[in-house]
């Protein structure tokens, strides 16, 4: 009888570590798609304002408030893509097979003044272990395989575009349909306390990244008045650009300016780098930094107290949490994960003390 009642535990362990492995190589395989998900997600909560708003105010059927809302994503796609073609075109160039002496020749003439103005400081740059030549002969040389790449690229990106925008128009329009269902996993008991979590994480997350999108718009006023300011070609588009990588919570501010900074040289490229391109340049640094502290000391913090009802100091360690663990997808995804774990934490272990605490202003 022992032995039996062994025997069907062991088999029920081995039973349960076989479905979770093949759960895990299963989640492993569709990834693309859960990021897919991921992403129309997002989008369904930043749009549910405006659905709700045609649905309550202007009596819109859920049906046509969804199709409403995915034209106008539409539309914001296909802006944003207008506004990059004219700044990829234009520094894109000297990367045509047809202009690849031209663009050496501009990557050695940078290299060449930037040589010169490090001379003035004692700095000699030739000394460097850096060799341009080869550098740019390698670079040069990997433009045609890079080329041949751009159209598998441009067509994985056609397919989630179209992916994603096809699982936000469901979620939006039969979105409560796939919340009894989920609702349903668990017992009877459970159902009211699950129902209050979902309606609490919605709202929480739906301010969250409506306020990372302020962030975002007010950064983009900053950068677009800097940039013109000093006469940047492009500036509108840089500044999005730089905008947009701030959702990349520490790493994307400092691919933020390393990116601003050098748009801002090519745009002056040809004229003198001492009394020029230089100076412009670090005018243009100085802003951005300026930028970053209000974004950081004044837009963080209240984005954050506001929307998922944090501490500051307790999203920075879990934003570093999230980096150690998943990389930058999990610097990015660790807010909203961390609210939804608090929310759960609050309907289902409010009794705790510590957890009452962290969940009081939720």
């Amino acid at each position: 009888m022992i032995g039996s009642q062994i025997s069907n535990s062991l088999f029920k362990s081995i039973l349960y570590l076989v479905s979770i492995f093949i759960i895990g190589y299963i989640l492993i395989e569709i990834k693309i798609i859960i990021g897919y998900l991921i992403i129309a997600s997002i989008i369904t909560l930043l749009s549910r304002p405006l659905v709700r708003f045609m649905c309550e105010k202007l009596k819109f059927r859920a049906t046509l408030a969804s199709v409403v809302a995915i034209l106008f994503i539409i539309v914001i796609i296909l802006g944003i893509i207008s506004l990059l073609i004219p700044l990829v075109l234009e520094q894109g160039k000297n990367l045509s097979l047809l202009n690849v002496n031209a663009f050496q020749a501009k990557i050695n003439s940078l290299y060449s003044e930037f040589g010169a103005y490090l001379i003035d400081y004692n700095i000699n740059i030739s000394d460097s272990i850096i060799d341009i030549n080869g550098l740019t002969k390698n670079s040069v040389e990997a433009i045609p395989t890079l080329l041949n790449s751009i159209g598998s690229i441009l067509g994985s990106i056609t397919v989630g575009i179209l992916s994603v925008l096809f699982i936000t128009f469901f979620l939006l329009k039969d979105g409560d349909y796939f919340e009894k269902i989920f609702i349903l996993l668990f017992p009877s008991k459970m159902k009211k306390s699950i129902e209050k979590s979902i309606t609490n994480i919605k709202t929480l997350l739906s301010r969250y990244f409506l306020g990372l999108l302020f962030q975002i718009s007010i950064l983009f006023t900053f950068y677009t008045i800097i940039l013109l300011i000093f006469g940047v070609k492009d500036a509108v588009v840089i500044a999005f650009l730089c905008a947009i990588l701030n959702l990349i919570p520490y790493i994307g501010p400092l691919i933020g300016v390393v990116l601003m900074s050098f748009l801002t040289m090519t745009s002056y490229l040809g004229q003198d780098f001492s009394s020029v391109v230089i100076p412009k340049t670090i005018y243009v640094i100085i802003g951005y930094i300026v930028a970053q502290l209000i974004d950081n000391f004044f837009s963080q913090p209240y984005i954050f107290s506001n929307s998922v009802k944090s501490h500051p100091l307790e999203i920075f360690l879990v934003i570093l949490v999230g980096g150690i663990l998943f990389g930058i997808v999990g610097m990015v995804l660790a807010v909203p994960s961390y609210t939804v774990a608090k929310v759960f934490l609050k309907v289902f272990f409010n009794d705790n003390k510590l957890i009452k605490k962290l969940t009081k202003n939720l």
